[in-house]
């Protein structure tokens, strides 16, 4: 929940064309989806921060999946730390949004990860393995091929710790071979695992050289133009 719609316009004028080696998506506050679309035409997709888990109604508040798609906004992160911390959101709920995502052909971004309780209790594989379970078991192998999966470790969100490059491959390597187990090894090596964590151009090169992380979910750093294309520069070589 950053930027005002004059800091907005800024971004919107100073974002580059980006380079095509890297898949881009921003995920804004909905308020300003329809004012990014515009970023659209320098190879960038746009995201909602959420999306409900109804298709229409009276559900006041709430920006459904066919909203989205009738707009133009390609994707949609679902089941952030944030969402289940502060709304109470469960891997039940958060797996409906998933579906309602996939049935209007928007790429849902689920986010997953530990608490620091969780990680010093070594408890990670185990909570984010039935965060997966409970929430995409029911998906089949094709739709599973259309999901992007987002490792967020809540200990290092907004606080500047980063997991380590070693701590982020373990459980990126642990999730895909999860994803191998549920479904099958093709769909484990064709779905995109990013990771979320504090990412910022200083570590971004480390932390996308890890074989089984295959790009980021960037917080703060976004919100800085020139950070973010750092970042993209990393995730593009």
């Amino acid at each position: 929940m950053n930027l005002l719609i004059n800091e907005v316009d800024q971004f919107i004028h100073d974002m580059p064309s980006v380079n095509q080696a890297a898949d881009v998506i921003i995920g804004a506050p909905s308020i300003y989806l329809e004012r990014l679309l515009s970023l659209q035409q320098k190879g960038i997709k746009i995201a909602s921060q959420d999306v409900s888990i109804h298709q229409k109604g009276a559900y006041t508040g709430e920006i459904s999946a066919p909203m989205l798609k009738a707009m133009g906004v390609d994707a949609a992160i679902v089941g952030h730390s944030e969402r289940r911390m502060y709304h109470h959101e469960t891997d039940e709920i958060i797996g409906l949004k998933v579906q309602r995502c996939l049935e209007n052909g928007i790429t849902p971004i689920y986010c997953c990860g530990e608490t620091l309780t969780q990680r010093q209790a070594n408890e990670q594989e185990k909570v984010v393995g039935q965060q997966i379970f409970t929430a995409l078991s029911g998906l089949s192998a094709e739709h599973m091929m259309s999901v992007v999966i987002a490792y967020e470790p809540v200990w290092a969100i907004g606080t500047g710790v980063t997991a380590s490059n070693d701590q982020a491959e373990e459980m990126h390597a642990f999730i895909r071979k999860s994803i191998s187990e549920q479904w099958n090894d093709e769909v484990a090596q064709g779905i995109r695992i990013l990771y979320g964590g504090s990412v910022n151009p200083q570590n971004a090169d480390g932390l996308f050289a890890c074989p089984n992380v295959d790009g980021g979910l960037v917080g703060g750093a976004s919100l800085k133009v020139n950070d973010f294309v750092s970042i993209i520069n990393s995730a593009a070589l």
